[in-house]
């Protein structure tokens, strides 16, 4: 059963992160911080590809509660999750067990070679309201909030491009996934305003929805999915081999008529990527315009793309979409990786979107 992936409270969250820190150590917490997961509303698998996209922070977040010891060890617990994670700062940094605390492991990581090593260690205990394995990037959430952390208790700030950076080139080479940095950016720079970034030079600039009109919602299809499992893999091997028979740096580069010679699979994914790309900017003109017919349709259209080109969509996901146009969306579209996760719909402002998913059972 489907469900509406309603807001939290970041206060509560990061109250009940201090309380597990003090009953998991035996101390109270130094520091309190948190980062958002996102969701996007339109630029699915455009952004390894150099390409546009429009995500926005959800009120869901990933804390951490921290207090720094007086050796050089680093020991991360999780409500989540079991296993220790124990990091010697004076070793370098290795994949290790738990799997979860490579993503952990990643941040410290890239924090010491980009900015230098750590002055201190620290116990730290983890929480989070965002739904692992949602397509809601509860992994940029606990990344971002590692490096928010690292900010506190080193007393050193570094540019939010620089701090999604980081933390995509954690999950690259810790978590082994080949992604784009467009959750790393939304969890870092989002407000839960959309925001449209430029995955080829970074650039980037909200573009905030006229309150009372519609309402954008996200609902959870409850199909786990997860991109370590290949899948995800192979559409960025896809496009990169795209894009190299194009002599293209990436497929943002490339142009309809030369994609049109690909082979029939790798043509599909190329003008996937090609004209979510068109579908960006047009999202965001129809907002621009208060055209909110328009923009629904566009999210129709980048299911379908996402369905028919790039095959990630699978019958259950179709089906939450088709049943949330029925429940009086304007538009709907499956959001994150694929196969599985949630789902991005935009309702009208008046509809008390509960009782509508009710009345559509789902």
């Amino acid at each position: 059963m489907a469900r509406l992936v309603a807001p939290r409270s970041r206060e509560a969250l990061e109250r009940r992160t201090a309380g597990g820190f003090e009953r998991r150590f035996g101390r109270s917490a130094e520091f309190v911080v948190s980062a958002p997961g996102r969701a996007n509303l339109i630029g699915e698998h455009t952004d390894y590809n150099n390409g546009l996209v429009l995500p926005f922070a959800i009120q869901r977040r990933t804390a951490i509660a921290a207090a720094p010891r007086a050796d050089r060890t680093v020991r991360v617990a999780s409500a989540l999750a079991e296993g220790d994670v124990t990091i010697d700062l004076d070793r370098p940094i290795h994949r290790s067990l738990p799997r979860w605390g490579d993503y952990v492991r990643g941040v410290l990581a890239e924090w010491i070679a980009a900015v230098g090593p750590l002055q201190r260690g620290f116990d730290a205990w983890i929480d989070s309201d965002v739904p692992v394995g949602a397509g809601l990037s509860s992994s940029a959430a606990l990344e971002v909030a590692t490096a928010n952390l690292l900010e506190s208790s080193e007393g050193t700030a570094i540019a939010p491009e620089a701090k999604a950076g980081l933390c995509c080139r954690a999950e690259h080479r810790y978590a082994g996934v080949p992604c784009g940095i467009m959750d790393q950016m939304a969890s870092v720079l989002s407000d839960g305003t959309p925001l449209l970034i430029d995955c080829r030079d970074l650039g980037w600039r909200p573009v905030a929805i006229p309150a009372g009109q519609v309402q954008i919602v996200v609902v959870d299809s409850c199909l786990s999915h997860d991109l370590g499992q290949g899948e995800f893999a192979r559409r960025v091997a896809e496009c990169r081999e795209a894009a190299r028979l194009l002599d293209v740096a990436s497929l943002r580069e490339a142009s309809r008529e030369a994609v049109l010679g690909l082979s029939s699979r790798l043509r599909a994914r190329a003008l996937h990527v090609l004209d979510e790309n068109a579908r960006v900017l047009a999202a965001v003109n129809a907002i621009q315009t208060n055209d909110w017919l328009l923009l629904g349709a566009i999210l129709d259209a980048g299911h379908a793309s996402l369905r028919d080109l790039y095959e990630v969509s699978r019958p259950e996901m179709d089906a939450l979409v088709a049943s949330l146009r029925l429940a009086g969306a304007l538009g709907a579209r499956m959001t994150g990786g694929g196969f599985g996760g949630c789902a991005v719909a935009l309702f009208p402002a008046q509809i008390d979107v509960g009782e509508a998913l009710v009345a559509a059972a789902i």
